[in-house]
């Protein structure tokens, strides 16, 4: 039953995603080859996820969020419009899940034009997350509740324990990593100052 409840879940957060992602294009009157063109994104991926067919990864949601020139929230969270916005437990958005066990779960976030994303983590043993450079100025703060996890930030590596805590350059590749036999869990905040203007393409739509 949870396994089906997961599948859920998981089907109505694309639907809802392919219907932003959407929603943005169309008001910046963009034909899908001028997204595509734009965030490097395939027309074919991009059709499935406004029909909220696909599951994109974390990686493809960036792309195409840094594409519209928003914060990767505005496509994954419904808009508040309250001065206190409240994430109850278990109503994250769970955007990437790993092999072994993990999870990335998007719990609290800011919008544009500087966004801010409140991230809880779980690595199984084994489990490996590799992550593109974000947006120029990006920064991550992170810190470990349980387990033992490695972060690889282009070539250092730092080895971290219960307590622990980095803060790093989100703008070069970086990977987070649980080369041990238990599980490991973190905190993960990512700010990324001011989304970049989309620009206007000339392409014809095929």
């Amino acid at each position: 039953m949870q396994y089906i409840a997961r599948m859920a879940e998981g089907a109505a957060l694309a639907v809802a995603i392919g219907s932003r992602v959407r929603h943005e294009r169309l008001a910046r009157q963009w034909t899908l080859d001028q997204l595509t063109e734009a965030s490097g994104v395939s027309r074919r991926m991009l059709i499935n996820v406004e029909q909220g067919a696909a599951n994109p990864s974390v990686g493809t949601l960036l792309k195409i969020s840094e594409a519209l020139g928003i914060g990767l929230p505005t496509l994954v969270e419904p808009p508040q419009h309250r001065p206190v916005a409240v994430t109850r437990n278990g109503e994250g958005a769970a955007l990437w899940r790993g092999q072994d066990g993990g999870r990335g779960v998007l719990v609290a976030s800011t919008v544009s034009p500087d966004a801010v994303e409140l991230w809880d983590w779980t690595l199984g043993p084994g489990d490996r997350h590799d992550s593109d450079p974000h947006t120029a100025g990006t920064k991550e703060l992170m810190h470990v509740r349980e387990g033992e996890i490695t972060v690889a930030v282009a070539e250092h590596l730092v080895d971290l324990k219960p307590g622990d805590a980095v803060a790093y350059p989100g703008d070069v590749p970086h990977s987070y990593i649980n080369s041990h036999t238990t599980p490991a869990r973190f905190a993960l905040t990512v700010f990324e100052p001011g989304a970049r203007a989309p620009q206007r393409l000339e392409v014809n739509d095929a």
